[in-house]
């Protein structure tokens, strides 16, 4: 399984290039556009050893693929762009293989997924960490806006996908999440690559600006919600009466006053009167 650029094409690895080159025969989810790619890195395939496996033959192709991989070929698979099996065909090659016990190596590579994770920013400070990928959202409007719904009580980053077609679409469902976070990556690693942090209820009116902007593929990462969970301030700080208490039994009267007002902002003369009346107790 080969990973390949998600735009830029020097972003493809040495030993990516070495298995293209060394290869009996190539899968790929599009003949074409995998052609035109091994005619960019000078690497020579005969169209017969190109096989197609895409969404809609993965099935029979992968029992195709299987029949080589038993007569010893090496067969390598490449999506259009990236890493194969995540969004794009490949999954199911990759199960079929398993099943008939042979084996699968992965070669990593470029990833849209990662590639704006590492410059979002986004992280949690509390259990659970992580981050979840949603990829593309249902294309019928309800379905989406329950699917955002449901995201929207995730503690953990959410990565979106989507396609230029549907990207205003997503943009005003996106609007129900408020003053969340949003980092955009459209055209990730291409020239005219945009990475943008803003508000989820301002995404729509950010593709508004330019009309170029709701073109190209884009990738969504949703930060996570800020937690509204607050200890009471007992739990933040010990309150001034438990202060005194403890310094009382070590300092003088006047000294624990001082330095409890300092501490707590609170009125000298009512903590005087807090003091007096602890000693007072502790004599009964």
């Amino acid at each position: 399984m080969v990973a390949t650029p998600i735009g830029n094409l020097a972003d493809i690895t040495l030993r990516a290039l070495h298995v293209l080159q060394l290869v009996d025969a190539l899968a790929c989810e599009d003949t074409r556009h995998t052609q035109s790619l091994l005619r960019a890195y000078g690497i020579d395939h005969s169209p017969s050893s190109l096989i197609a496996l895409h969404q809609h033959n993965e099935s029979e192709a992968a029992a195709a693929l299987i029949d080589r991989l038993n007569l010893g070929q090496r067969v390598a698979y490449v999506s259009d762009a990236g890493t194969p099996a995540i969004s794009d065909p490949g999954a199911r090659l990759v199960a079929a293989v398993h099943q008939a016990g042979l084996p699968v190596i992965p070669l990593p590579g470029a990833s849209s997924i990662t590639t704006l994770l590492s410059v979002a920013g986004a992280r949690t400070d509390t259990e659970p960490a992580g981050f979840v990928f949603a990829g593309f959202l249902p294309s019928k409007a309800s379905d989406r806006q329950a699917a955002l719904k449901a995201l929207a009580k995730e503690a953990r980053p959410v990565v979106l996908l989507e396609a230029p077609h549907r990207i205003e679409d997503l943009a005003r469902a996106l609007a129900i999440l408020g003053e969340r976070p949003v980092t955009i990556g459209r055209e990730l690693t291409k020239q005219y690559e945009e990475v943008c942090l803003l508000r989820a209820d301002a995404v729509s009116r950010w593709l508004s600006e330019k009309p170029q902007r709701s073109r190209g593929e884009f990738v969504l990462l949703v930060h996570p919600q800020p937690s509204t969970h607050h200890r009471s301030e007992d739990q933040v700080q010990p309150s001034s009466h438990q202060l005194l208490k403890l310094l009382l039994a070590e300092l003088p009267h006047k000294t624990a006053v001082r330095l409890v007002a300092e501490f707590t902002n609170e009125p000298r003369n009512a903590l005087y009167e807090t003091a007096l009346k602890l000693k007072q107790d502790q004599k009964v």
